[in-house]
């Protein structure tokens, strides 16, 4: 079974929950990201606007608490059934610039 699951998104933060501490206490976030970009795809260019929930632990998830709502992110991380709802998937970031 392929084991690659990495992402690196560029996106603006539209929403930011507050920080939380899970019961082993590491600090959580929880937010909504929005991409917009032109991506190439079959030898034209395709207009890309999608949202996407994502959510942070530890010292990521205390600088992304830091950032204000509309700040433009880069992150990375991987990809993850959510848990809450098992229906979407959720990008846990593991990287923020």
């Amino acid at each position: 079974m392929p084991a690659s699951n990495r992402l690196t998104f560029d996106a603006l933060l539209t929403e930011r929950g507050a920080l939380r501490y899970t019961p082993a206490g590491i600090p959580a976030i929880d937010c909504s990201l929005h991409h917009q970009s032109v991506q190439a795809e079959a030898g034209g260019e395709r207009q890309v606007d999608c949202e996407l929930f994502a959510v942070a632990f530890g010292d990521v998830a205390r600088k992304l608490a830091a950032r204000p709502v509309g700040s433009a992110l880069c992150c990375e991380g991987f990809l993850a059934r959510r848990y809450r709802t098992g229906v979407t998937v959720a990008l846990h970031i593991t990287h923020l610039d």
